[in-house]
């Protein structure tokens, strides 16, 4: 590997960016894809450069079809914050865990946030703004607040949609949402911004139980993390 084929993909790793090292398998030539950037000495074009995207998109090394040309794609772990130490938190965070998730849990009632509670997982009991700032999402991110208190709920959303998380949620009724969009544009937060949270959370799959709630939230995550269009409206009264 080059010098600064090397020194590009440093960069971009530490700096939380999906990049993909493209290699001919015959020749040995290399060119690095970081966003509409590419580095080295072999040429990424028209049908090839789609597909190398759509390797980084789907999250999966492979050779390209009816090439010699293998991508290996670096992208930044999966995240999951979780903002609120309740009872569907406690179904979440395993089946976010298995889905490849590396989860925190931020909730500054001690009370709720507890080892007993939530066993080796990550937790802060920092104030949600404070903790969201401290994590920073990115773009491999996903948030999901379910305190269903606006003391809560509120600071860490006006945090999380100023930044570049995948996947914005937040739990309570159709009712309770529109409640919550108005506090947030009182705050100054822009119809567009308001548009990210999926707002009563999860897909509405007719869930009961605190798991079943945590499947829906976690498959709308799954459909956000892979652009995959729209198949239900959110519970509405999750």
């Amino acid at each position: 590997m080059k010098r600064a084929i090397l020194e590009a993909l440093q960069a971009a790793r530490a700096d939380k960016r999906p990049v993909a090292l493209v290699t001919n398998l015959e020749t040995g030539r290399q060119a690095l894809l970081d966003g509409d950037q590419v580095t080295g000495d072999l040429t990424l074009g028209g049908p090839v450069l789609e597909r190398v995207r759509k390797a980084v998109h789907d999250d999966r090394s492979a050779t390209l079809p009816e090439t010699s040309l293998f991508a290996h794609v670096f992208n930044p772990p999966l995240r999951m914050i979780v903002v609120g130490a309740v009872h569907i938190a406690q179904s979440l965070v395993p089946m976010a865990a298995l889905a490849g998730y590396d989860v925190t849990v931020v909730d500054p009632r001690r009370a709720w946030a507890t080892d007993a509670r939530f066993p080796d997982v990550t937790m802060t009991s920092e104030w949600p703004d404070d903790a969201l700032r401290g994590l920073g999402p990115d773009r491999r991110t996903a948030v999901i607040v379910l305190t269903h208190d606006p003391k809560l709920d509120d600071p860490a959303l006006l945090v999380t949609l100023k930044s570049a998380a995948f996947y914005v949620g937040a739990l309570g009724s159709t009712k309770t949402h529109a409640k919550r969009l108005a506090r947030l544009r009182e705050l100054g937060l822009s119809e567009d911004e308001l548009a990210r949270i999926h707002g009563p959370i999860g897909l509405a799959i007719g869930a009961k139980s605190p798991a079943e709630i945590a499947i829906s939230i976690l498959a709308q995550a799954t459909q956000a993390l892979h652009g995959a269009p729209p198949l239900v409206k959110a519970e509405a009264g999750s």
